[in-house]
Order: C-alpha cells, then structure tokens, then sequence
C-alpha cells in the first residue's frame, strides 16, 4: 500500500493572536496516525491571500493529502476559498450545488451576499457528501477544505477519514523511573540495533509514577515488538514501571 504524507495548514488571525485555541491540527494529527497516515507538517498562518496562495500551492507539491481548517465562514475575512483557487489557478464560483443546499436550508428567506458566499468553490472542485454531514467537504486535487469550527470540522472529517486509510502504525509505550541521562545511552543502542523504529522520550518533572516515557512506533509490528524487547534488556532492573501496547 502505498504510504500516505499529509500537511496541516491552520488559517486564522485568531489562532495568531491567542483569542483562540487551535484543536483542529492535534485532532487531525491523532485521527491520521491512528489509520497510517504521516503528519509532516502543521503551519497556522493569518487570514492574508497571498500568504494562504503561498503556502497551500507550497503543501499541494509537496504532499500527498493537504488539510485546510478555518476561513470558510460568511465574512470578509474568510477568504480560504480564494486562496485555495489562486493557489491551484481557478476561478471562484458560485457552486450550484452549494447554492441549493443553502437556499434549501433557508426555507424561503432571502439569500444576502453572506449566505451566497458560503456557496463558493474553486471551479471543477468536488463535492465530497456524508448523510451525517448538512453541506458537503469541498476537495480541490490533493487539497480538503474544512472549517475551523471544531465541533464541524470534527465531524466533516470522521465523514472522510476511511478514504485516507493506509497501513497502520504499531505504537509500544514503556514508563521508566530512571533520568532521561541514565537511559539515553541504552535508547541510542536500541537505535543502532533497530534504525527503522521511531523512537521517542519524554521526559516528565514532579510525577511520582515514572520519569521518562518511551515510545516505539513502525508499521511493522515485529519489528517494534523485537525493539522494545532489546530495550528492556538493556534497561537496569527495576526501572521499569509499567508498559502498553
């Protein structure tokens, strides 16, 4: 199966400013990891159209599956759309599709320019629909345009997660009592047995359980398996408080 990359681009003055804080990308990075997916890259940046232009035609190239969150609303500070069609050289339409599901939601009252412009896409985007989902995911080439509210942008992409399915990865965790410095020789020997592993340590101050937290991670399964065997070997007795996975 081929192996999926993906990029992040976070679009907000908001998230800038700290009046906000961004959920969205640490959501997405955990949805992504749990089904195969490899998070490159989360960028937050502000609600300027030449910047959106750069930095998502930037993700376009460079990723396999790029995720835009935030700036799809009705105000004039919502200009994802735009930045997505300059990014991508397309024009802005009014979607017909779009237009009916909005004009439908409005049950007869009248469409101003605000509601006309949620109706917005870059010409020949696709329409992704869910039944759980009242309008549909906009999706331009690798390119899925999702809103910054969290409780929305949740749910669009739980609608779309079993597209992006790839091999998964194998996560092992192992809590240690022992200083990141007692240890470290002990992870760089387990590296040098086993490069392919990714492995992580985390420290952690004034916690009465443990002091360091170790993870493994491989889409090969035996392989983290035989990793976390060779560190427990090597590890002086009685360090270790307790493991998962």
């Amino acid at each position: 199966m081929h192996e999926l990359d993906a990029g992040i681009v976070v679009i907000g003055n908001e998230i800038l400013s700290g009046k906000t804080v961004d959920t969205n990308s640490p959501f997405l990075a955990k949805e992504l990891r749990e089904i195969g997916v490899t998070l490159k890259r989360v960028v937050v940046i502000p609600d300027e159209l030449d910047i959106i232009t750069e930095t998502v035609r930037d993700f376009h190239r460079q990723f396999d599956i790029v995720f835009t969150s935030g700036g799809v609303g009705p105000t004039h500070d919502d200009i994802t759309i735009e930045g997505v069609a300059c990014a991508l050289e397309r024009q802005v339409i009014c979607h017909p599709v779009l237009e009916e599901k909005l004009r439908s939601y409005l049950n007869g009252r009248p469409a101003n320019s605000a509601y006309l412009k949620m109706a917005e896409a870059p010409e020949g985007a696709e329409l992704i629909e869910d039944g759980a989902v009242r309008f549909p995911t906009i999706k331009v080439e690798n390119v899925y345009v999702l809103p910054g509210i969290p409780d929305i942008f949740r749910q669009k992409f739980l609608a779309l997660k079993s597209r992006f399915a790839a091999d998964p990865y194998y996560l092992k965790v192992l809590y240690t009592r022992e200083y990141e410095s007692v240890i470290a020789g002990f992870l760089n020997e387990t590296l040098r047995e086993y490069p392919e592993v990714m492995l992580g340590s985390y420290p952690k101050n004034n916690d009465p359980e443990y002091r360091v937290k170790i993870t493994f991670e491989s889409k090969d399964k035996h392989y983290v398996d035989r990793a976390f065997q060779h560190l427990i070997t090597l590890l002086p007795e009685g360090c270790v408080v307790r493991t998962e996975g």
